[in-house]
């Protein structure tokens, strides 16, 4: 017999050109291989960021499968902007701090006080993370998955596959939200490299009672399957001073 489980697949997008909101050279070749992976097991529904990045990278899988993707406003990249304590005459990303910033702060260790963070307050980022969660709930409601307190709870269940072709930020967000932990954790101690996949699935372990379980985080195996090297993008410079490795 089988099991009732829904999977959720989040995928971030190419090696960006955010210039000009699409993917770089090396982004298309990606994009290729990880068509070729998608395009094996089939899902049943496919959303996207409005950013073209992310739909560049989508169209790959989606023109080869001959299937349409819906676009989600809220899947676009995860915007609060923030003044970060070693920079605050300007405005950065939020999840862009110096580890011997944000270490400092033991809130940013629990996932129900990393937003009462004196700077993270200023910036508004509860408010946006909070709105992105109320819409991600509603999509999985609408797949039969209604959050209630830290878990979610079902009439009956599914066998759906959700992809979401996204973007590291606003993946965090939703790996925060769904496994209760701090984003600031996922923010700077994981890394998803371009087209890189990450899988969740339920577990009903009593009926009705739900809880996702990640089953692989970044997967880039398509990448070494087309003999190709992972982008350096959402890294930082392994040791102090190696040349061609970004800093800030």
């Amino acid at each position: 017999m089988i099991k009732k489980k829904m999977k959720l697949i989040i995928i971030r997008h190419g090696d960006p050109d955010y210039e000009h909101d699409t993917i770089t050279g090396q982004g298309h070749k990606e994009a290729e291989l990880l068509s070729r992976k998608m395009i094996k097991n089939p899902a049943d529904y496919y959303y996207v960021s409005p950013l073209g990045r992310a739909r560049d990278t989508a169209a790959y899988t989606m023109n080869k499968l001959g299937r349409e993707v819906v676009v989600l406003d809220w899947l676009c990249e995860f915007g609060a902007p923030i003044h970060r304590p070693d920079r605050p005459e300007q405005l950065s990303v939020t999840w862009d701090w110096l580890p011997g910033d944000w270490t400092k702060d033991e809130k940013f260790f629990s996932d129900k006080e990393w937003y009462e963070n004196e700077i993270m307050r200023c910036g508004n980022v509860k408010e946006k993370y909070d709105a992105i969660c109320e819409k991600f709930d509603e999509l999985l409601a609408k797949h039969g998955y209604v959050r209630d307190g830290r878990l979610y709870r079902t009439e009956e269940g599914n066998n759906d596959t959700v992809v979401l072709f996204c973007h590291f930020g606003l993946e965090c967000v939703l790996l925060s939200h769904l496994l209760n932990i701090s984003p600031m954790l996922l923010w700077h101690g994981f890394c998803a490299a371009p087209t890189s996949v990450t899988t969740l699935a339920t577990e009903e372990r009593r009926k009705g009672i739900v809880y996702f379980r990640m089953l692989s985080f970044g997967d880039t195996s398509h990448l070494y399957a087309g003999d190709t090297e992972p982008a350096f993008a959402a890294r930082f410079v392994e040791k102090y001073g190696n040349e061609g490795e970004r800093v800030d």
